[in-house]
This record gives structure tokens, sequence and C-alpha cells, in this order.
């Protein structure tokens, strides 16, 4: 047998395309002993065999994979990391599962799907096991014919284009991976994280739309403190304010009529958020949320706390002053970092906007090619949101949700294993738990 480096799994590549062996004929072979060949991996061999891309798996400790694709079988999600005995039947998922699905309303894709969740494995009795919980929704009003055209033309500022670029094959139907039929996946686990944290430290997630095409929800008009989900849920376009909320449908009916689309702006806010959350450097936890609601389609833009209006602003103008509360806490007394300051919590509310862009499937005509690289015209088919941002809401909630518990059991683990400096440190307690400094 022959010697080889740590890597020799992969040596075999290298072994099996090694010119030096080339001249030799397999009566040569034969004879070679262990110490005649020696197979050496250096770290750019490495690099070009290692394979790191896959994409559809996100979390640390609290592990989401998602799965499916818009015209298959049907979508979903396993959960891997999610902390045992903790209550938990498919109704907790369906009610977010309720607000993402598609013909909801005349401002939605016309698409009819019940998107009903099953838990197949990781509850039992009505509690998690502590194992991976894998959640499946069937596909049952699926139109592949009306994916022709899009077969051989490519629509503009779709991902078709570049899924043949990466891939050199794709799922023509619905747009496969692309679509955004795969978020199911993350709002059923976004629910399970939203639970964690209401049950665990109190924490509130609530997204709203406070933008459609040119209709922007002044600054505040939403009062973050007192925000409840029966606000955002009470119009179609869910934005929480009925005179701005009546402009947006408005938005949206006008192009929709025409075949055409509109963008806009959720903005997201988290309530009793846990101090701590977050870490220096590459993992702060602003960082980590722009990834997450940016890995959702259709985002264009992120800002958080003062965003790019900031900017303007002079240092003493933009500066949080701290004080102290009456029972001892530390606050500020202004909230333009966004409840995160230097990639950490700071137990203020967490405030942040992300931008979609107009929905890139439209019934007008346009200029494209085709997949032989000919120059055409596409009128696309299909059933397609006239404005995705109304949907979007509760996959901007699950994103940021599977973010904060994944961010919560890493401080965990590192920061409460010894007893907490309980001068600088806080526990955390909840109606149903002990504080974590006992």
């Amino acid at each position: 047998m022959a010697s080889a480096s740590s890597s020799s799994s992969l040596a075999s590549k290298q072994f099996l395309g090694a010119s030096r062996l080339d001249g030799l004929a397999s009566s040569d072979l034969g004879k070679l002993s262990v110490s005649t060949v020696q197979i050496s991996v250096g770290p750019r061999t490495l690099r070009k065999l290692q394979v790191n891309a896959a994409g559809s798996i996100y979390g640390n400790h609290f592990r989401v994979s998602t799965f499916g694709e818009s015209h298959g079988g049907g979508v979903g999600c396993i959960i891997d990391g999610c902390p045992p005995r903790l209550p938990l039947s498919e109704a907790d998922m369906q009610v977010d599962l309720d607000r993402r699905r598609p013909g909801q309303s005349r401002i939605t894709t016309p698409r009819k799907e019940t998107d009903t969740c099953t838990i197949s494995s990781g509850v039992a009795e009505g509690f998690t096991t502590g194992t991976p919980i894998h959640v499946f929704v069937p596909n049952t009003d699926q139109r592949g014919h009306d994916y022709k055209e899009m077969s051989l033309a490519y629509r503009p500022s779709h991902a078709d284009a570049t899924y043949d670029m990466k891939y050199g094959v794709r799922s023509v139907q619905g747009g496969g991976r692309s679509s955004a039929r795969e978020t199911i996946g993350r709002v059923a686990a976004g629910a399970v994280a939203k639970k964690i944290l209401k049950q665990f430290a109190g924490t509130e997630v609530f997204a709203y739309v406070s933008q459609v095409h040119k209709v922007v929800l002044p600054e505040g008009v939403v009062d973050h403190e007192s925000l409840t989900l029966d606000q955002i849920e009470s119009n179609i376009v869910r934005c929480p304010d009925p005179e701005y909320a009546e402009k947006m449908i408005a938005a949206i009916d006008a192009v929709r009529v025409k075949g055409d689309s509109v963008g806009g702006v959720v903005t997201c806010i988290v309530r009793n958020a846990p101090r701590g959350l977050g870490s220096p450097v590459f993992d702060k936890l602003e960082a980590e949320l722009a990834k997450a609601a940016m890995s959702l389609p259709a985002t264009k833009g992120f800002e958080f706390g003062s965003g790019f209006a900031g900017t303007y602003l002079t240092g003493s103008e933009h500066n949080d002053e701290f004080y102290m509360t009456e029972d001892g806490k530390i606050r500020t007394r202004t909230n333009r970092s966004g409840g995160i300051q230097g990639g950490i919590s700071n137990g203020e509310i967490i405030h942040m906007r992300i931008g979609f862009k107009p929905t890139s499937t439209i019934t007008k005509k346009q200029n494209t090619v085709t997949r032989d690289k000919h120059e055409t015209e596409l009128i696309a088919r299909g059933r397609h949101d006239p404005c995705v941002v109304p949907r979007a809401v509760p996959m901007v909630e699950a994103m940021v949700a599977l973010v904060l518990v994944d961010q919560l059991m890493a401080q965990f683990a590192q920061n409460y294993m010894f007893p907490i400096n309980q001068e600088l440190q806080e526990s955390f307690e909840s109606p149903n738990h002990a504080p974590a400094n006992v």
C-alpha cells in the first residue's frame, strides 16, 4: 500500500493523474514498493480539490437546512440543534406559514397552496427531543407548462442565466431553488426560533412594510415600543398604519393590472433582545443580520439603526448618550445605534430595514437572449407577486429570529459556563426558567 500524506483521501486524484507514472508499463507498476511511490499533495492542490460551497445551511449552534424546489414534490427544512423539551407542534409553524403562503389576497401571486406542514421527526409527545426536526410542505398547484418560454430564453434580472453560468443546468419550472418558495423552510424554522426567544428571554421579533414603490411610511408613525402583530396583520399589505396601508395597496394595484411590478422596504424590530449577543470583528451581530436578511430572494439593500441617514450627522448629533434607570440598568436616551454597539447587542430595540426590488417576472414584453445565445423578446407567463414585500414580512422575521437564537446559544456556550460577573453581565430570566447564573 502506498504511503501518503494526511490528505490521502484527496490524494487519489493527484495519484491517478500524476505525470511521473505516465511512462511506466503495467508490469513496472506492479514492482513499485511502498518506499518507491510517494504521493504528496501541496496546499495549492488541496485548495483546488476542496469543496466549501453548499449554500443551503444556516447557523452554527441552531442549524437549519432547507430543501426542495418550486415545482418539485415539496419543500421544507431540517432543524438541528434545537434544545430539547420545548413544546412544539405543526400549529406553531403554521401561523407564520399562512402569513407567507401564496394566494392570500389580490396583491399576491394567485398560486393556490395551503402550505400545510408536517413534522416527521425530532418531536415526541408534543416536545422537542433534541434530535433533528424534519418539516415538510408538499407542492400541490404546480403549472410546469407556464415556463415553456423560460426554458428557451432568460428572464431579465432573474436567476435563470446565472444558474446556467454556475451549474450548466437548472430547474426551469418555477425557477427551482431561486424561487421564493424555498423560504418555506426558513419560515418554519424561524417560527421555532421565535418561540425559543419568546419563551426563554421574552424577545419579540416584528416586521412590517414601511415602503411600497414611492409610498413611504414616515419615521415615527409606528410606535416600536407598543407595536403588535394584530396591527401588522390588520390589512393585506402588512403596514400597521391604516392610512398609508391604503396608499400602498393602491400603488400595487396600479402596476398589477398593467402586468408590471414594484419593490419596497420591510422594517424589522426586535424587542427585549438579550444584551451581549454577537461577537467582535467578523461575527458582529449586525453583520450576521445583514447576511441573513440579504440571503432572502429579491433583497437589494440593508440599513441598520440610523443607516445612511446617519452619515449626514456629526458625532455629537449621532452618539447615543447613556443614563441610569431607577432599577440600576444602563440605557441609552436615543437609539441611532439600532440596539447594537461594537457588534454586540446593548438591550435597546434592534432596528433594521431591508430593501426588496420589483419582482423580476412580469408579463410585459422585454428584450433578452436565449440559452443558445440569440437575441429575442420574452413575455413571461406564470403566477407571480406584483410586489413581494407583503409576503416578505414573515420571511424577514424568520431570518432575524434564526440569527438571534443562534447567537443566544453561542453566548451561553462561551460566556455562561461559569458564574457571571453580576456587576456587568445580566442573567436571563423568564417565567419558565431559572436565572442563567444559578
